[in-house]
Order: C-alpha cells, then structure tokens, then sequence
C-alpha cells in the first residue's frame, strides 16, 4: 500500500544524545526529504527515574547545530500532539485496557523481590508461557482478588501475553525478512501503575500507528525489539498500517571489537558526542564536536558514510547530494568502524572550503585568550598564508604524528610568531644550528639595510630588492633569515611574513637575533 513517508527520531532525555543517536536521525532525514516526506520529533520520556534535566534542550541544540530540521514535534508542533510521551498518558490507558479486554494483556502483581527470589530458583528466568502460571498475575488468581487488590492501590504492571510457538516475520528493508519463533520472547511489560506510564514498547507502537509513521528506521540493538511490535500490531488488530522497518548497522570501535562507547573516545582523543556535555549529576564534562572545533558539515558527511554508501567514490558530500542519493537498501547488514581519522580528514576538507574571513570568528577568540589584539584583516592574512601547513601532533597513545591543518585551533602553534617576536634564539635548536653560520650575522645585518632603503614596504617590492642582493652577493640567506623573524624552522613565504609584520618590525627581529646568535 503506497502511503506518506513519515518517520520519527524520538531519543529518550536521559543524558547526552550519542552520535550513534545522531546517525540515526540524519538516515531518518534524508530518507524522508528525499520521499517528500515528512520527519517528526518524540520524546521518549516514559522512564521517569532515568529523567536527567536539561537532556531534551542539548538533543533540539544539537539538531539545530547540525542542520538537521524537523517537520513536526516537539518544539515545533503538528496535528499529532503532544509530542513528549510523558503528556500522553491518559492515550496510553485506552490502549492498554483494549489488549486486557481482549485478553492480549494481563495484570502482574508479583514484587521486586518475588521476581529476585524466582531468578535465583530458575537459571536464565524470563516471565512467559511457561513460567507465567507460577506467578502472581491476573491469569493465576481469582478475578475477585485482582479486582481487591487493584481497588486497593496494590502496584501492578500490565504485560503482553506472547503465545508460545509462533513464527514472526518482520520485514526489514536492510535484512530482509528475520524470522524469530514467538517462544524466545518474554511476556513485556507494557505500563506501569507507579508512574502510570507505559514503557517503551507500547507507547512506541501507539505513537507510531496514530501519528502514521510509515518506516522505523533505527539502530541495530532494537532489532530484538521488532518481533513483539510486529505481535503488538497483529493483536491490535493494526497489520494494515505496520510500518516498514530498517535496523541500521551498529558503530563500532575505531580498535578492537564491540560498539562504539564514551571510553573508546576517552582513550583516543575523539568526542562521542555533538556537543560539549556538562552531567548536572556528577559534575562531569563530555567534550563535543562543535566545541572541538568540527563544522556541522563535516560531521554530518562523515556519519552519512559510516555504514551507507552512495555507489560511487565520491565522499565529500552536501546536504542536497545525500538526500538524492540516499537509499536504505545500500545500507550495510555489518557494523561500520567509527574511524574517527577520517572524520578529521573530513573537516580538514570542509575547513579549506570556509572563506579566511569565515575562520576569523573563531581564530580571534583563540587569539584573545592568549591575550593577543589584532584586526579582522590581519587575521585573515595570517589564515591565507598558513591554512594549507601540516602540524606535527602527538596522539593520546604518545604516539608522534604528522596531519593537516584541520581545526582553527591548530592555527595557534603555527601562527603565534605572527603576533609575539621571538623572545630566545635557541642555538641549540636543530634548524637554528644548521643555518646560522660564522658569517650569518653580518649577512643578516646587510639584508637588514637593504629592508631598510624600501620605502613601499610590499610583497612585490621586497622580493625584488632582495632577490636583487642575493643575485649580486650569491648567498641563500632564506633559512637564516627565517631564524630571526620566527626562530625556528616554521612560517609562511618570507616575503609574505616580512610585508605582514612591516618594516619596522621585520627589522626590530633582525637585529635581536643578530645580537643574541652571532
């Protein structure tokens, strides 16, 4: 049956949003935009006790820095709502006495501690067909005493009744047809009167069929889930409207085997996470991707391609070119490794395609902190001339390597010579040591009096005057002279540095390292 494209992200607000999380919504987005369809936000805050504030505002920042916008939900609204499932209860309800009616569902009133005691008796114990007739449940005590001990206030939770023997077939557009026998399922608990609230499987399955969510496209780990919300559909007699479903390969570690978890990004030097997350429980702080200085861009680029990929060797990939291109059935079944190098590669890319004025923001910011004032424009120059250096980095394993500038903030070990001069020469630093010679610094000192007679101090008019020196004094004074206006072996262009710092200035270095090096 040919029906609207609508799907869902419906995170729960227990803590920070996961960029697995992320990579689920984004597939739900371009699957949606690319159908004409329709992509809505739920909260899943049916958990009461896993509640932790200020969740639900860093999942709708997150999205909003990623550029990843909803049709409807909430926040935004839509003919649906409410949106947050915690607002929905008195929905739930009718839905919950519809599958007690139709003896669907029962009543459970066993307690904490009988389901421990029974866990302890029967190794690997799961409450179904075969052990739900030894407990304390609407199936096995008098209809006089469940309605005793409901009008009592006595906690129940009402759970679904699985029929043993069952094959269930969930149509999965990534996987095909999974087929699981209804025996290895447990009777789930649909809603609890503690908190009146359903849990995530029923509420799921209401929000989905009223809201009219055509595909549930999510992650790997809820894919032992699918069975019972196919039963679920069946017993509420809503097979004709089931969506399709899609269960996304997990993210896995960058090394090793298993998931991808907050401690793999700890040990390696890599945010799990969107933004910078502050636990109001313990104090303690998550870095994140937009406060590790990644654009949303990249980010967004670099998940798209963790577990799909487009069918071509292209991978530097817009918005507009993921949402054409986007098809689910490319999906892969495997788990992606989370190769958080290449997501660095991949912000090295969008970075060169930012505008210098566009890094400028951001390079101030760093700049001021190290209590440095300048100009946009000079700003800008200092970016033009060192935005295609390497840096040389040290990994959180020790390990020494090499990469691109792929973050403003590499800009600053670069760069700081551009602003402060030299205060030391070191004479023992090793392209100090190659390149100044017993004669550098009267070379240097006559190189200086040529800068001097320039009146036009511009890149133009120093090359020719000194190329015009070197060709009449045969010398290659370019590494020493580097030496005095860096002090050491790093920087731009030298005529490019000497017009940027200016006469004076260029100059003012010159004679310092002449006095300290010869």
């Amino acid at each position: 049956m040919d029906r609207k494209v609508r799907v869902r992200f419906a995170p729960s607000p227990t803590g920070p949003l996961h960029i697995g999380g992320v990579r689920t919504a984004l597939y739900n987005y371009l699957f949606a935009k690319q159908n004409n369809g329709e992509f809505i936000f739920r909260i899943e805050d049916t958990d009461s006790t896993r509640f932790v504030p200020g969740a639900e505002e860093y999942i709708i920042e997150s999205f909003k820095w990623l550029g990843i916008k909803f049709d409807e939900g909430v926040g935004i609204g839509g003919e649906y709502g409410p949106y947050r499932q915690s607002e929905r209860k008195d929905i739930y309800k009718k839905y919950v006495q519809q599958l007690l009616d139709a003896g669907k569902a029962y009543y459970a009133f066993d307690t904490p501690q009988e389901l421990d005691a029974k866990r302890a008796e029967i190794e690997n114990f799961q409450y179904d067909a075969h052990t739900r007739s030894q407990m304390r449940n609407s199936l096995t005590l008098p209809k006089e005493e469940v309605d005793k001990l409901i009008s009592e206030g006595a906690q129940y939770v009402v759970r679904f009744k699985i029929e043993p023997g069952i094959d269930v077939h969930v149509n999965d557009i990534i996987r095909g047809d999974v087929n699981i026998n209804s025996s290895i399922l447990d009777d789930k608990v649909l809603y609890k009167s503690a908190d009146g609230l359903p849990t995530y499987h029923l509420a799921n399955i209401v929000d989905d069929h009223l809201m009219k969510v055509s595909h549930v496209i999510r992650g790997e780990e809820w894919l032992p889930s699918a069975p019972l919300h196919v039963l679920l559909y069946e017993a509420f007699g809503w097979q004709d409207t089931m969506p399709q479903f899609a269960h996304l390969p997990l993210l896995l570690k960058p090394v090793g085997n298993g998931k991808l978890s907050k401690r793999d990004g700890d040990k390696l030097g890599f945010p799990v996470f969107p933004l910078e997350w502050h636990d109001p429980k313990s104090g303690e702080v998550s870095s994140g991707y937009r406060e590790k200085g990644y654009q949303p861009e990249a980010v967004v680029n670099f998940l798209a391609l963790l577990g799909w990929n487009p069918g071509n060797d292209q991978e530097i990939l817009s918005m507009d070119e993921l949402i054409q291109l986007f098809n689910l059935s490319k999906c892969s079944k495997n788990g992606a490794r989370f190769d958080y190098v290449k997501g660095i590669w991949f912000n090295h890319q969008y970075l060169l395609k930012k505008p210098a004025a566009e890094w400028v923001p951001e390079f101030d910011h760093i700049l001021k902190a190290e209590g440095i004032e300048s100009t946009p424009e000079k700003e800008a120059q200092v970016v033009e001339m060192m935005k295609m250096k390497v840096i040389e980095y040290q990994d959180n394993l020790g390990n020494k390597k090499k990469r691109n500038i792929s973050f403003v903030s590499d800009l600053w070990p670069l760069t700081k010579f551009f602003f402060q001069a030299p205060q030391t020469y070191d004479k023992d630093d090793k392209f100090v040591k190659k390149n100044w010679k017993e004669t550098t610094a009267m070379e240097m000192d006559e190189l200086a009096g040529v800068l001097s007679a320039i009146d036009d101090f511009t890149i133009d008019n120093i090359k020719e005057m000194v190329e015009a020196w070197v060709e009449a004094r045969d010398i290659k004074p370019w590494n020493a002279w580097r030496v005095c206006l860096v002090g050491t072996g790093q920087g731009p262009d030298m005529y490019e540095l000497a017009a940027f710092l200016g006469k004076e200035e260029t100059i003012r270095r010159m004679d310092n390292a002449i006095k300290a090096l010869k």
